[in-house]
């Protein structure tokens, strides 16, 4: 009963705003005769006429226009909120849950995010760092951050940094008692600081170009991390030598605290891609990836 009478009711403030049935009808997507008709009902409902109908025009009684006076703001309130919905729906708002390596938050993803985040104020977002293989759906992380090759054939994916290298340094307190490496089959020679692979246990070996081959040097050392800052401060601090994003290290090099080594033999590789389900994503989420998609 009360869905009937809001109907009705919305149909009696259209008639007597628009001061006609045909321009009423077609405002709601009625034929005139029905709308006729609901009025009709709602009048008789109410014992009162709430119309005056005339060959000309159709205006609201003076029951009509009190009625009118005391729906209509209430109904407008209604639509205004309503609208105001559908405004924040398509608004770019929520939490978003990415799963990264330390170098890609610092390096490739906060650069780009700091400026997202002042543009959208209502979107939040959560970075968990992974120097691993994770699965993002098994976790319910909305995306994750890995390097090209090893994406996930089912997943959508979109570049987000540069391709780059790793460089081979050590601290110039190191290299005054061992001689600097001329190739990377020398490094079994040195103290290494090496990187365990949280996704499968083992230690990173350490991967190299010669003439368009590839070598792997499995490295020794009295280190080992899962952090690739941690890495550094044990090589800033003289513990042996570690290989490190090229981008983390320059500035270090720059100002004589390392130094680097076997540089023609240190490979470029495929740049962080952001990789995520194939589902409808949010505003939030669309506005993100194209903020932190790489433009060369």
């Amino acid at each position: 009963m009360l869905r009937d009478n809001v109907l009705d009711l919305l149909a009696f403030r259209a008639v007597a705003r628009e001061g006609s049935f045909t321009r009423a009808a077609a405002t709601l997507g009625v034929s005139q005769s029905a709308l006729s008709h609901t009025i009709r009902q709602l009048e008789a409902r109410l014992g009162i006429a709430l119309l005056t109908r005339t060959t000309r025009a159709v205006a609201p009684t003076e029951a009509g226009q009190r009625l009118l006076n005391g729906i209509g703001a209430h109904f407008d309130e209604i639509e205004a909120q309503v609208e105001a919905l559908g405004e924040l729906r398509d608004k770019p708002a929520g939490t978003i849950r990415i799963a990264a390596a330390d170098y890609a938050i610092s390096f490739v993803i906060w650069p780009k995010l700091k400026m997202f985040l002042a543009k959208y104020p209502d979107v939040k977002v959560e970075l968990t760092l992974d120097n691993g293989l994770t699965d993002i759906v098994t976790e319910r992380f909305d995306a994750g951050v890995r390097m090209g090759e090893h994406l996930a054939k089912d997943m959508i994916s979109a570049r987000i940094g540069p391709d780059f290298c790793l460089a081979v340094v050590g601290s110039p307190e190191y290299f005054k008692d061992h001689p600097k490496p001329k190739h990377p089959r020398e490094l079994v020679q040195h103290e290494c600081i090496n990187f365990r692979l949280p996704s499968s246990g083992s230690m990173y070996a350490w991967e190299f170009e010669e003439d368009g081959r590839q070598l792997k040097i499995r490295v020794d050392g009295q280190l080992a991390f899962s952090n690739t800052f941690n890495a550094l401060d044990a090589t800033l601090d003289g513990f042996g030598l570690a290989y490190i994003p090229e981008e983390i290290i320059l500035p270090y090099v720059s100002k004589g605290r390392l130094v680097r080594v076997l540089q023609k033999f240190s490979p470029h590789w495929d740049g962080y891609h952001l990789y995520y389900p194939s589902r409808r994503q949010s505003p939030a989420f669309t506005a993100l990836v194209k903020a932190l998609r790489h433009r060369r």
